[in-house]
């Protein structure tokens, strides 16, 4: 089984990617702070993150930053900014795919 940490602060969109993935046969876990998140993925060892950027206790590319120091999950950015110098941000942080905010 998949295991994928949702970092994300808005209920419904966690909601609604938890709804997607369980469907698909995935377990999901999730945290609504970038602090939340970094224990999430310590101690939960997920295969996969979601991650928001804009979160109420900072910025989604420390988190990058600092998983990058001692973990190579894969992580995805989806966020509403859409503009390029954050999607180049986030990916030479260390983030492996980036999607923008809405999506279908």
């Amino acid at each position: 089984m998949i295991n994928v940490l949702i970092i994300e602060d808005e209920h419904a969109i966690r909601r609604f990617l938890r709804t997607a993935l369980e469907a698909d046969g995935m377990r999901v876990f999730e945290a609504e702070t970038l602090q939340r998140g970094l224990i999430e993925a310590a101690t939960r060892k997920p295969d996969l993150a979601i991650l928001d950027l804009g979160l109420p206790d900072g910025d989604g590319i420390d988190f990058i930053r600092d998983l990058r120091q001692w973990s190579q999950m894969p992580i995805i950015v989806l966020s509403a900014r859409s503009e390029e110098h954050d999607k180049i941000a986030a990916l030479d942080a260390g983030a492996d795919d980036y999607l923008s905010k809405p999506f279908g």
